[in-house]
């Protein structure tokens, strides 16, 4: 299964001067906060969440929150995704690969779902 998402970056630039932290809380969990360096990183990680709710075919809703996704770095600064379990169980999935793309005003994210 796969997702794709693209946001423009200037409106989570206005998101976050509107709303700080707040708005970010919204969609991310504090230790993937911890991991944004501007408004770029943040539609980033929007355009993931997006993208992966897409792949599993159900969209952010009552099925899957934005919080049932979690985002994290490799050692070498790469994305990847977990899970929550409950929406593992359901969709049966084995793996997950992500790739975020920037370019100028534009985040682009693309998730891959392997089932078993």
């Amino acid at each position: 299964m796969i997702g794709i998402d693209l946001i423009k970056t200037s409106r989570m630039n206005r998101l976050m001067e509107r709303f700080g932290d707040k708005a970010l809380q919204k969609f991310l969990s504090s230790q993937e906060i911890q991991l944004i360096k501007n408004y770029k990183t943040a539609s980033g990680f929007w355009a993931v969440k997006e993208a992966t709710s897409k792949a599993l075919g159900v969209g952010i809703g009552n099925e899957c929150s934005f919080h049932d996704i979690s985002i994290t770095k490799t050692q070498k600064g790469a994305p990847q995704i977990e899970l929550a379990e409950h929406i593992i169980q359901k969709h049966n999935i084995q793996d997950t690969s992500v790739s975020i793309t920037h370019d100028g005003e534009y985040a682009i994210a693309v998730v891959a779902i392997q089932t078993k």
